[in-house]
């Protein structure tokens, strides 16, 4: 496949392609929603009607083809905008663009299945046949069965036994390589919580695996002394486990175009918009977001908390070594950064494969940092999550200050050497689920529009607004537009008497026929998502080919983007790990080898 084969070249082809469409419309996935009325921006940036805009993208992909009548004033466009007015006048040459500049439409990805076949020797030996849907929905089964593959090939083909599991979280992902690919893991979470819950569940799991092989039988077919054998089990597992698509916002992405205002009087509101990412959360695709666990960097521990972290990993050790099993899963309380000393941090580690399912921010980008300095690691296969959470170096406006020397973004020399910036609600928007949002399964408008509003009544009988609190997701307790209101004064600690229930109300009245212009917006930036996330991981891509001991790197796509839509895997091999397979695949710019 062209993608397996790419240059170095090829990629910093695919990341000016992706710019040069983003420098024009990166401006819409930065506007900010709660500031939707109060600075007219749909006028700033839209000269069509919220009705075309919508059903464009409704209707969208299947009238591509067909030739465009426009309008003379709107011959001299970029990417659907305008060149003199900078507004969106064409929303059909927007969309195939965006269409055109997404991962799939640079061909810069190469599937599970063509990954697996050049990685393919003899078959893999199984240690514990096991069905994860026994103890996972069928969203995190997913992710685990065909992420557990790729890793065990890649162990396979590179000789290793060992791997390491970066932001192991609940330690599923963990537990499945242990018990069914008899591989030793070590999953490193910063949260003592999470590693307690893995270690408990990774005992329960063996238990089940225990019962589960003995008898060979499916739960259908399973006798009842079985399902009463493993009922102790499995109830809790599932009560651990990720929810279903739509209801589990704990443990996936779940994200808002709402964050940091882009102002043009370069107002700073950041109380008021971290309140509306808050009441974001659940507005689009459930499956959108995953909050990471409090990250405290190790130089903010106690020497005593140090201590204890280290006497609490050498006990979880020791309690899985006296568990016995062909492979082991020891989960650990670390903060992982590039520069983690992991000889220090796991004392019996020999050559391994470092991997993360769903690393936060800038975790993915210090995953595939230390794969790139760590010699005792031969492979990396990581999908990240969380872009809003990315810190970023060339922020021109000095808004977001990095907490550390090493930002997530960007990552290759090739971005920072051009100095390129995002912006945080471009971050945000990133995240967004396109393939959900066009299957129906859209965004919550009513909650962003009472939002919205709430910011013209802040404006106008509260001008000298500051406070440190935050609006919150009041929207979810509230009955109507009026208690919103006044649940949301409260909680910024204002006065809600200067307004009477017909002054509230009236704010609703005046803005509900404008609707429409918020929700064709929020479209709007959904259809950029992809676009934006595809500019992040060629960032990454990017950086894996620039460096000279790495042979093989590729973007993957391991999921369906319907179920997970962090879909896309990084994969790198040292180059002393050669790449097996029927083709021939070039490394790097460097001569192919079989």
């Amino acid at each position: 496949m062209k993608s397996s084969r790419c240059s170095l070249t090829d990629v910093q082809r695919q990341i000016d392609e992706v710019k040069r469409f983003l420098s024009v419309t990166l401006a819409i996935a930065n506007a900010h929603t709660v500031e939707f009325y109060t600075h007219d921006v749909w006028k700033r940036f839209v000269a069509v009607s919220p009705q075309e805009v919508l059903s464009a993208v409704s209707s969208g992909r299947d009238q591509q083809g067909e030739a465009q009548h426009r309008a003379p004033e709107r011959s001299r466009t970029t990417f659907g905008f305008c060149v003199v007015s900078n507004r969106l006048v064409d929303v059909r040459e927007l969309l195939q663009a965006a269409k055109a500049q997404s991962l799939p439409g640079l061909g810069a990805c190469m599937s599970r299945d063509e990954l697996l076949r050049s990685l393919r020797g003899s078959e893999l030996e199984i240690a514990n046949e096991l069905e994860p849907d026994e103890f996972m929905n069928a969203k995190k089964s997913h992710e685990v069965q065909c992420m557990s593959k790729v890793v065990a090939h890649l162990a396979r083909h590179c000789g290793v036994k060992q791997v390491i599991d970066v932001g192991s979280g609940k330690g599923y992902l963990s537990s499945f390589l242990s018990l069914q690919y008899g591989l030793q893991v070590f999953g490193i979470d910063s949260s003592s919580t999470n590693t307690h819950g893995a270690q408990e569940r990774n005992r329960k799991l063996k238990k089940f695996s225990r019962a589960y092989q003995k008898h060979a039988w499916t739960k259908r077919e399973a006798p009842s002394s079985l399902l009463e054998a493993t009922a102790e089990v499995k109830p809790e597992l599932n009560q651990d486990g990720d929810a279903l698509a739509g209801s589990e916002p704990q443990q996936e992405e779940t994200v808002s175009v709402n964050a940091s205002p882009v102002s043009p009087a370069g107002e700073t509101q950041s109380e008021l918009n971290s309140g509306a990412e808050e009441l974001f959360l659940s507005a689009l695709s459930a499956d959108v977001i995953q909050p990471s666990s409090p990250r405290v960097p190790p130089g903010q521990l106690s020497a005593e908390e140090r201590e204890r972290r280290k006497r609490e990993n050498l006990e979880k050790k020791a309690r899985a070594r006296g568990e016995g099993a062909d492979g082991l899963f020891s989960p650990l309380t670390s903060y992982v950064t590039a520069e983690t000393e992991l000889r220090e941090l796991i004392t019996e580690l020999e050559e391994a494969i470092m991997v993360g399912l769903h690393t936060c921010g800038d975790l993915a980008a210090s995953t595939l940092r230390m794969f790139v300095a760590k010699p005792e690691l031969s492979a990396v296969c990581g999908v990240g999550c969380c872009y809003h959470l990315l810190s970023e170096d060339f922020n021109p406006d000095g808004r977001e200050k990095p907490s550390q020397a090493a930002c997530g973004f960007p990552l290759s020399q090739y971005l920072r050497d051009q100095s390129w910036f995002c912006g945080r609600n471009a971050r945000m928007s990133a995240c967004l689920a396109l393939e959900r949002v066009s299957l129906g399964q859209g965004i919550q408008m009513e909650s962003l529009f009472y939002r919205a509003v709430l910011h013209v009544i802040l404006r106008d009988h509260y001008s000298s607004y500051k406070s440190e609190k935050r609006v919150g997701n009041v929207y979810s307790k509230a009955k109507s537009f009026v208690d919103y209101v006044r649940r949301a004064l409260r909680r910024l600690e204002l006065d809600d008497s200067k307004l009477c229930d017909s002054d509230i109300q009236s704010y609703h009245d005046a803005y509900v026929a404008r609707m429409d212009e918020m929700h064709a917006f929020n479209m709007l930036k959904v259809t950029l998502a992809p676009c934006i996330e595809g500019l992040i991981l060629l960032d990454r891509l990017c950086y894996l080919k620039e460096q000279e001991d790495v042979c093989f790197s590729a973007l993957v796509q391991l999921f369906d983007p319907l179920l997970s839509p962090r879909c896309y895997a990084i994969v790198g091999l040292k180059s002393h790990t050669k790449l097996k397979s029927s083709e021939t695949y070039a490394c790097e710019d460097r001569q192919p080898y079989a």
